[in-house]
């Protein structure tokens, strides 16, 4: 007779029995306990009307390719043990309406609110949910994005199948869509927009790394699937439309080849980008390698589902306004030729936004969780490679993956070392505001939340 000790999501545990007779091999794990998945996907309604998020002005797209969606998958362990992972395909959205969203999901399933994580895929064709740059969010989008959320998390909830669920994983990889794009250029400053053929070097790194994990039945049919990758989804097949960019459409080509319900989620890509291939090919690309990560991909256990949120506290930078406007000024006039100085001004009017709030508290979200030894990280930002790395080389778990625009945003945060080369990135802003050295304390938070998950 063997005495097994389970642990539950929020800190209880029961004593069970097991007689090693009934119900199968000696030690098997009890029915309630078997993975259970469940997926949904509620597609966003936009139109030719809406401000579009993603460019410096506001703009407005001609028709749509592909779907904008909020896709919710639902993993289970029994009532007291399920995570819930949301993505959604617009640029960002804010705590304002997602901290909402959580309270209805928790109240409606019942699901704890730390253990939901949405991620936004940031395709920069989607209507505008936030205020950035020169344009404001559109109220009616910003809504309905709050409202498929919790929409999508209730069907998933409700999709659970009875039978039990196989994890499926695999560490696939696509080194050739996106690069580190913070270029140094001649003059020493860093590449935002403009020419592309005089770059020195990159200045920091990217992350090819693109986990697969996928959840079938026991008749091996594809119930969910949630590819993870580092680069700025911008591109559209056909000019001028709202799309959810080659993560999003190669997403909805898998889905159509292999059923159930696919997903991308945005990873630390605050300073990547893909400068080299068409949409076409970026998607293409995208697609094979998830498939081929997906055909090799081995069953893994999962005896744990659990989850850990907290706020982080953070402040916004204190700024000298002639330095930064003399720093915008010179890479628009030097590199962006005419358009620039329909930029600089828009630069001016966020600074003059932001001067009476220097040094201002703020508090965010940062997650983790865990599927088995996966953990993956939630961070509520542009975040940096680096800093993405840099969470993954100090986990204590081998398979650490980050989520950026998790549960929040704001704005792009750099490491210390791309503070210092300056560039867009890091110019003040409403896209880029927190205080010199928040990346740094944001990934001591999160490994040592990991190390608190690792702990028996």
């Amino acid at each position: 007779m063997a005495i097994r000790v389970h642990w539950l999501s929020r800190g209880c545990f029961i004593l069970a029995v097991i007689a090693g007779i009934a119900g199968g091999a000696r030690g098997a794990e009890p029915k309630e306990h078997k993975l259970r998945v469940g997926a949904a996907v509620v597609n966003l309604r936009a139109d030719d009307s809406m401000v579009i998020a993603g460019g410096i002005h506001p703009g407005k797209a001609g028709g749509q390719e592909g779907e904008l969606r909020a896709v919710a998958v639902v993993l289970s362990r029994g009532p007291k043990e399920k995570l819930v992972i949301v993505t959604c395909d617009i640029l960002m959205i804010t705590r304002q309406e997602l901290d909402p969203a959580m309270e209805e999901i928790e109240k409606a399933t019942g699901i704890p609110s730390s253990h939901v994580l949405v991620n936004c895929t940031h395709t920069h064709h989607a209507p505008s949910a936030v205020r950035v740059h020169g344009y404001d969010s559109n109220p009616g989008f910003r809504e309905q994005v709050r409202e498929g959320i919790v929409k999508a998390v209730q069907e998933a909830n409700r999709n659970l199948g009875e039978e039990p669920s196989q994890f499926l994983f695999h560490l696939g990889r696509e080194e050739t869509v996106g690069q580190n794009s913070r270029q140094l250029m001649p003059d020493g400053q860093i590449y935002w927009i403009g020419p592309r053929d005089k770059f020195v070097r990159a200045t920091g790194p990217f992350d090819p790394e693109l986990p697969v994990l996928a959840f079938v039945s026991p008749q091996k049919k594809l119930q969910a699937m949630i590819f993870n990758h580092s680069t700025h989804p911008i591109g559209t097949r056909k000019p001028g439309v709202r799309s959810p960019s080659f993560y999003g459409l190669a997403a909805q080509e898998i889905e159509k080849e292999l059923g159930g319900v696919v997903s991308f989620l945005e990873g630390a890509a605050g300073s990547t980008h893909d400068l080299k291939h068409s949409t076409d090919e970026m998607t293409r690309r995208i697609r094979e390698a998830t498939l081929a990560a997906f055909k090799v991909a081995k069953a893994r256990p999962v005896t744990r589902l659990a989850a850990s949120k907290r706020l982080f506290e953070f402040r916004i930078r204190q700024f000298d306004e002639a330095t930064e406007d003399k720093a915008v000024v010179r890479y628009c006039r030097k590199w962006v030729g005419p358009y620039g100085e329909k930029v600089i001004p828009v630069f001016r009017d966020m600074r003059k936004k932001l001067a009476p709030h220097r040094g201002e508290k703020r508090a965010t979200w940062i997650q983790a969780l865990l599927i088995g030894d996966v953990a993956i990280v939630g961070v509520p930002a542009e975040f940096f490679t680096q800093l993405g790395m840099d969470i993954k080389n100090r986990s204590p778990f081998r398979h650490t993956y980050i989520a950026g625009l998790a549960n929040d945003w704001i704005g792009y945060l750099p490491d210390r070392a791309s503070h210092k080369l300056g560039g867009y990135q890091v110019w003040t802003g409403h896209h880029s505001y927190a205080e010199v050295g928040t990346g740094e304390r944001m990934v001591d938070e999160v490994v040592e939340m990991l190390n608190d998950l690792a702990k028996p």
